[in-house]
């Protein structure tokens, strides 16, 4: 089971690109937790009740949001935690379409696509590429001839 946990989380990334991934998951984490910190203080009202999505699966998307968010961070599980996160997004990018003429980009408060695409992307990248170098993922499953 060890060697299958370190086959998913160790680091694939190293050197200077190690340094860029950390960059993008402390942004992007930190991103996520703001967007999620509301969310997660009011779980269940934070959209309206008319939106029609069930209240569990509003809880669970302030959760992924903000704890995710800390995981990536610190860079723990995060193929996982990039998986939650790109469901995540891709749910709200089809809540979003669904809306009639939900613009790609748009001025606020009118809602667009593009916050959740670029969550969604980013999640992807994440998922692929691991953590890096520099993260709890390496740390806790790097291989015994490695380093």
């Amino acid at each position: 089971m060890r060697i299958f946990l370190r086959k998913i989380f160790e680091a694939r990334v190293t050197g200077a690109a190690a340094f860029g991934l950390l960059v993008v998951r402390v942004f992007f984490g930190v991103g996520l937790m703001l967007h999620g910190l509301p969310k997660i203080q009011n779980p269940l009202g934070w959209m309206p009740s008319s939106a029609g999505i069930r209240p569990e699966l509003l809880a669970l998307s302030a959760f992924t949001e903000f704890f995710g968010g800390l995981a990536l961070v610190i860079g723990l599980l995060t193929p996982l935690v990039a998986l939650a996160v790109v469901v995540n997004m891709g749910k709200a990018v089809e809540h979003l379409g669904a809306l009639k003429g939900t613009p790609l980009v748009a001025t606020p408060p009118q809602p667009s696509l593009e916050p959740a695409l670029v969550y969604l992307a980013v999640g992807l990248m994440l998922m692929f590429t691991g953590a890096g170098a520099i993260s709890l993922d390496a740390a806790l499953f790097r291989g015994k001839s490695k380093r």
